[in-house]
Formats: structure tokens, C-alpha cells, sequence
């Protein structure tokens, strides 16, 4: 049996004709960059964010990035963040020219833990960003009451995490700006790169739809420097025809996390393997996580059984290269570096079938007996 970590081609076949009338439609328009199509996706993922106001922008790191820069934030800054994520969290706050300042994860949803993060606040520092990571979200009640104490701006870094709340509120709507990704793997995936920023401000918004085109208007004319952040209008058509679809993948996804649940209970791995713990009110299981004893030496059992999976992450930030000169050491964070030893991810996509789960949880049961 054959189980890929991701079947694009499975969903794609069930929308190609609309994809495609999509597409032709803005080819036949010629309106290719923040045209009609963008507007309606603005206004779509809007609404389904539960916020004022939504910017397309070229990929989910310009979102990070815009945000940033639309707060003047960069040289002598400091931002807060997770460093068990994707680089485009952190690579953001370094290209503005400000500083990274990383915080330990929660081992049980991988997530910044809020109860480290008030002891790192400088006189310097100027934001947080908090991380969405997999489709659950961090701790939003914490974070933002020790933001509003210290007078601390929130980008909530929702790439993973488009539909997942926290007590009944959608990620993206909380703190002062929400970001998240159309990147292909994602949940809500377009066929390229493409961004939104949320935020219920709206002069926070006016700002990022001037500094999205270079930080002009009038045309031609600039008070500010933005950057080239447009979102293209096939991008935007490509998310109008999927958007109607999210929830029911989002309820695949769930069925197969509780699919798997079962499975494992019944090939007696509950003590062994440590699955994904919801603590908020919706996960979106972006990503199906689990913790594994010889996780590299299971990778390679599942790879020759054809059975795709990944390592999210396994390196964090704060022991990257390119970070070296901020003095962070092995050790230091050591919830982080532990999950980056001892996680992998497995199949979880909506179209995963009944025996593909049963297939992959056996592979599992075999290698670790």
C-alpha cells in the first residue's frame, strides 16, 4: 500500500473544473494583480476569521513581514517568539533589523509556553509573535494580557492554523494582526505562494494595503517604504473555490485524528506513542504529530513500507546557523530541542482512507514491537 504524507492531486480532482473556469476567467479578465478576485477573497477570509478586515499579500513571510514593518518595528527591537516553528517566523523579525528573542515551547501542544515569555520582555522589546503550530493554538489569554501590561504589539503567525479557535474565537482575530499562509500543503492551499494579514483595525489595515505596493498612494507617490506584497488574482480565484470546502477537509482531518486515536489505543501503543492533545475548543490538525521512541530509525521503517511523514522540525531556531550570533547554546531550551529529537508527523489529509490509517498505525505496531 501506498500513503503519501500529502495527496494535492485527491483534492484537486474533485474541484479541476471550477479551479480551472477560475483561472481562465482572470486570464480572460487580464486583471492578474489585486483585481476583483482579490477583493472577494479579502472579504471571504474576512468573514471566516470572525475580523474587520483581511490584505492579501504575496506569501504568508510577507504577511509576517508587512505586519512588522507596518509598526515601524527594526533596529534596537526586540520580538518574542517560538523557535520551534518554520524559519519565516523568525527570519522576518531579522530581516526588519530587529532581534529574534526566543521562549521555550509547552510539550504537550508545542506551542510558545506563556509562563516563560514575561521574564524575557527588555526595554526593548516590541512585540510578540505567537505561534499556531500544527492547527491549535497558543494560549491567547495569557499572551494578550501580558502584552496590554507591558504595552506589547501581538502578531499572531496563523499559517497553520486558518479556522482553528481558541474558546470560541478564531485564530487570526486575537491579537493586533493575524497572519497566515496559501502555500499548497497548507489546509487552505492556492496553486503558488500567497499571504493575508487579518487585523480589526482599520488603520492598521489602510496602512498594509499602501505598504503592500511599495508604500504608494496616490500612485506613484510615497510617504512610507513598503515592499512588492501583492497578491496575485489567480492565487486569490484558486482560494475562492476552495474556501466553501475548508470546514468539511477541516472535519476530515478531525475524523482521521480520532481515527487514529482509536488505532492506536487498539494496537496497545497508548504508553508508547504520545499523540496530539487538543486543548482548545477547535484543532485543525494542519499536521498529525506524534512523539515516538528511535523516531529517525521509525522514519526509515515507514518510508520502505511507502508511507510518507516529516519532521517538523529538527532543528529550532535558536541553534540555527544563521542565528549563531545571538549566543544561544544546545540546552538552553530544551522542550524545543526534545521535540525536534522525538517528533514526526504522519498522514492526515481528508482523503486519507479507513485502511490507509490502519495501514500506517500497523507499521507503526510492528516496528516498535
Amino acid at each position: 500500500m501506498n500513503v503519501p504524507m500529502l495527496d494535492l492531486k485527491a483534492q484537486h480532482q474533485a474541484i479541476k473544473s471550477e479551479v480551472e473556469a477560475a483561472i481562465i476567467e482572470v486570464l480572460e479578465s487580464q486583471a492578474f494583480i489585486l483585481g476583483p478576485k482579490v477583493k472577494e477573497c479579502e472579504a471571504a477570509i474576512a468573514r471566516y476569521c470572525s475580523c474587520s478586515h483581511a490584505v492579501g499579500v504575496s506569501s504568508g513571510t510577507d504577511a509576517l513581514l508587512i505586519a512588522l514593518m507596518a509598526e515601524g518595528i527594526g533596529a534596537g527591537d526586540e520580538v518574542i517568539t517560538t523557535p520551534y516553528t518554520f524559519f519565516a517566523t523568525a527570519g522576518s523579525i531579522s530581516r526588519t533589523g530587529a532581534t529574534p528573542v526566543f521562549v521555550d515551547i509547552d510539550p504537550i501542544t508545542y506551542n510558545i509556553n506563556p509562563g516563560l515569555i514575561e521574564e524575557k520582555i527588555t526595554p526593548k522589546t516590541k512585540a510578540i509573535i505567537p505561534v499556531h503550530l500544527y492547527g491549535q493554538t497558543a494560549e491567547m489569554d495569557p499572551i494578550m494580557a501580558i502584552a496590554r501590561k507591558h504595552g506589547l504589539l501581538v502578531i499572531e503567525d496563523a499559517a497553520q492554523a486558518i479556522g482553528s479557535e481558541y474558546n470560541g474565537r478564531r485564530a487570526g482575530s486575537i491579537g493586533d494582526y493575524g497572519c497566515f499562509s496559501f502555500f499548497p500543503s497548507k489546509n487552505l492551499g492556492c496553486a503558488g505562494d500567497g499571504g493575508m494579514v487579518t487585523t480589526n483595525d482599520p488603520a492598521r489595515a489602510e496602512k498594509l494595503i499602501v505598504m503592500r505596493a511599495h508604500g504608494s498612494k496616490p500612485k506613484y507617490y510615497h510617504r512610507v517604504i513598503g515592499g512588492n506584497f501583492r497578491f496575485d488574482s489567480i492565487q486569490a480565484a484558486v482560494v475562492n473555490v476552495k474556501l466553501p470546502r475548508l470546514d468539511s477537509w477541516t472535519a476530515g482531518r478531525q475524523a482521521n485524528a480520532r481515527r487514529y486515536e482509536k488505532l492506536f489505543a487498539q494496537a496497545g501503543l497508548a504508553a508508547t506513542v504520545s499523540l496530539p492533545v487538543i486543548v482548545h475548543s477547535r484543532h485543525i490538525f494542519n499536521q498529525y504529530v506524534i512523539r515516538a521512541p528511535r523516531r529517525d530509525e521509525l522514519m526509515e521503517h515507514l518510508q520502505k513500507n511507502n508511507i510518507g511523514c516529516a519532521i517538523y522540525y529538527p532543528v529550532p531556531l535558536h541553534l540555527q546557523e544563521c542565528f549563531a550570533h545571538l549566543g544561544y547554546h544546545e540546552g538552553d531550551l530544551p522542550e524545543s530541542e526534545k521535540a525536534a529529537r522525538e517528533t514526526v508527523a504522519i498522514p492526515v489529509y481528508p482523503e486519507l482512507t479507513d485502511e490507509q490509517a490502519a495501514y500506517v498505525v500497523r507499521c507503526i505496531a510492528d516496528f516498535l514491537s
